[in-house]
């Protein structure tokens, strides 16, 4: 990506823009200034990921060991969004390792924040607005929200064989579980995972990727495992519909990894929201939705190894879903707030309109 910055210059020579948006190009604001252009620094990840890692107060003290990033930055706004010793070693190493021109990527996102015109994210107010205004107080730059651009109705159908499967069971009670396109559970986590599920004794349909070393997911299951759950669960290794599978009537409860694009789609459903981060920026969405939020419940892991257990899995399981349980009843209460406000019909213009017109106002 760096070595692109002089066909980026050419290009920009010739199609004259008045602002552009970027993530983490460093060099982009220095190259849009020169040129007369803006520079709006667009995460379409969380806002809150940024404001923790990236924080002026956090680089101004070079806070990145594993003992600082256990904790929020000076003045961040939620000292609850914390991480476990293994998440922050894990954290520290990427925060000063070198990325592209030999530059870390706390050094990166320095510039990014710093040098550029304003910020921007996709997100709203309501779910992360004191932390993208933090971030943005903290660099001195105007903050711009397009709200989190809710996926669009699809005009597709679901597959015969899941509509089929799916209408099999009850309304809400089918677990789907999907961990994303990039994740690979090793066996005894993936085993863990399965057989957690086996152990809520309900319906599950899990969409995940075969453990490394391994050529499907079949070959990865526990010895009886396919003869135990036949006719209630699916362990499947292939593309998923997921938009269309999270808005089938029978999905009651939707165990996720906690990307970005899952989570939208996760609350603007009916299905109640089980946490289940693999890395990253995923960890901190997580802690928003479950610690802040209240709409989800992460599953338990290892302080040290990170390691989740079936009855780790089954007991986040059985809190979202058990109707009479505390909180199920604070989850479902927050879920369903959070559902009415993004399917709103004027919801989704009026961020999208204030974007526009902050851009415009930019200019001037």
């Amino acid at each position: 990506m760096d070595h692109t910055e002089g066909d980026i210059e050419l290009l920009f020579q010739d199609l004259k823009p008045d602002v552009v948006l970027f993530d983490v190009a460093h060099w982009m604001p220095m190259l849009a200034r020169r040129l007369g252009i803006k520079s709006v620094r667009y995460d379409i990840t969380c806002s809150v990921m940024t404001s923790y890692v990236s924080s002026l107060a956090r680089f101004r003290e070079n806070k990145y060991t594993e003992a600082d990033l256990m904790e929020p930055p000076s003045g961040f706004p939620s000292s609850s969004i914390k991480l476990s010793n293994r998440e922050a070693r894990s954290f520290a190493k990427v925060s000063v390792m070198e990325f592209g021109s030999r530059i870390r990527f706390v050094d990166r996102q320095y510039k990014c924040l710093s040098e550029c015109d304003a910020l921007g994210f996709k997100t709203c107010k309501e779910i992360e607005g004191p932390f993208a205004e933090y971030l943005g107080s903290q660099f001195g730059k105007p903050v711009m929200l397009s709200g989190p651009i809710i996926p669009e109705q699809t005009t597709s159908t679901l597959d015969e064989k899941w509509e089929k499967w799916l209408g099999g069971f009850k309304p809400n009670s089918i677990i789907y579980c999907a961990l994303g396109s990039e994740c690979n559970l090793q066996k005894d986590q993936f085993q863990e995972l399965v057989l957690g599920l086996e152990l809520t004794g309900m319906p599950f349909l899990a969409a995940l990727k075969p453990p490394p070393g391994l050529e499907s997911v079949e070959s990865a299951l526990p010895e009886g495992f396919e003869e135990r759950i036949q006719g209630r669960g699916v362990v499947y290794g292939g593309w998923i519909q997921q938009q269309l599978i999270l808005e089938h009537p029978s999905i009651g409860c939707f165990i996720t990894h906690c990307g970005t694009g899952s989570l939208s789609e996760a609350l603007i459903n009916k299905c109640q929201i089980v946490l289940l981060p693999q890395i990253w920026d995923q960890i901190i969405n997580a802690r928003l939705m479950g610690i802040v939020l209240k709409v989800g419940v992460e599953v338990d892991r290892g302080e040290e190894d990170g390691f989740f257990t079936m009855e780790s899995v089954y007991k986040a399981v059985r809190a979202v879903m058990d109707k009479d349980s505390e909180i199920a009843t604070v989850v479902r209460a927050n879920h369903a707030k959070f559902r009415e406000l993004l399917l709103n019909k004027d919801f989704e213009p009026s961020y999208i309109n204030d974007f526009i017109e902050m851009l415009v106002a930019l200019l001037k």
